[in-house]
């Protein structure tokens, strides 16, 4: 199979396909909507996303791509553990730094580090932390760094400068395999952690109780929420879609029946899938 990543080599997500996937052709694309273009186009088969940080939140870009492409389900959910590091070209250790790139989360993540130690440092977002190792290590002459991890170091030969610089240690990241398809992924290799569902779920309008509405369904069935988060729907303020978590093992009759029950009171909904969580190594 062919599996679309947010690389490029040695990013984070890189890790996570590597540990879904360890026999399959990875592809690796310059920002998440290449990877749902490359599902939905079929020029991969599946693609891994990040989805949420445990210090960021929710990555907004791939909830607005569940939600934008329909088509597109989540077939598995797989939790890392992130350690970032700060990198120079080894030319540049001795050298005051000028800039330091990463991607948007992982700057966020290493926000009091950089704060303290490098407060006078443009910090310039990038597409992906291995993307900008890999610039550092084509501009020698540039006094720069990268906030990426271990791998991307040893793979573009770049000095680790300070280490473990998140600001929380348990730094953890979500990461979500992608398809059309409506399979179940399984790997005896990784470690469960649980079974969970997801929803899209949008209200007909803005009307008092229109929430309410929609969690009674879950409610009174029991069905344990874990998750749920509004994103605007980028029609005008105050309109929303809610992406909705259901954690347990799918039972058809009952939670078909939820889903059901949520289209008689004219809520719009997109069944994401039911899939396992597991856990992967950092």
């Amino acid at each position: 199979m062919k599996i679309a990543f947010l690389g490029p080599q040695a990013s984070f997500t890189q890790l996570a396909a590597t540990q879904f996937f360890p026999h399959d052709e990875l592809i690796p694309q310059a920002n998440i909507l290449d990877c749902f273009h490359a599902v939905e186009n079929g020029t991969a088969d599946k693609a891994v996303v990040p989805l949420e940080n445990s210090i960021e939140g929710t990555v907004s870009m791939t909830l607005d791509y569940l939600y934008k492409i329909p088509s597109i389900k989540i077939e598995a959910e797989g939790v890392m553990p992130i350690a970032h590091h700060l990198m120079v070209h080894p030319d540049n250790e001795q050298q005051e730094l000028e800039k330091i790139y990463s991607h948007p989360q992982a700057l966020a993540q290493t926000f009091h580090f950089l704060d303290t130690h490098y407060k006078n440092t443009i910090r310039q977002d990038f597409s992906s932390t291995a993307a900008a190792a890999l610039m550092v290590s084509e501009n020698p002459k540039l006094r720069i760094a990268a906030v990426a991890n271990q791998f991307a170091a040893n793979l573009y030969g770049l000095k680790i400068i300070h280490r473990n610089i998140q600001d929380f240690e348990q730094n953890h990241t979500r990461f979500i395999i992608i398809s059309k398809g409506n399979e179940l992924y399984n790997n005896a290799q990784l470690e469960v952690l649980g079974e969970k569902s997801g929803l899209l779920v949008t209200l007909p309008e803005d009307h008092a109780g229109g929430l309410h509405q929609v969690l009674s369904v879950f409610a009174w069935r029991k069905m344990n929420l874990s998750k749920i988060e509004s994103r605007t729907l980028k029609t005008g303020l105050g309109n929303y879609f809610f992406y909705i978590n259901i954690a347990g093992k799918w039972e058809s009759v009952l939670h078909e029946n939820a889903l059901e029950e949520l289209k008689s009171i004219h809520a719009e909904v997109d069944f994401l899938g039911s899939y396992k969580e597991f856990l992967l190594e950092a």
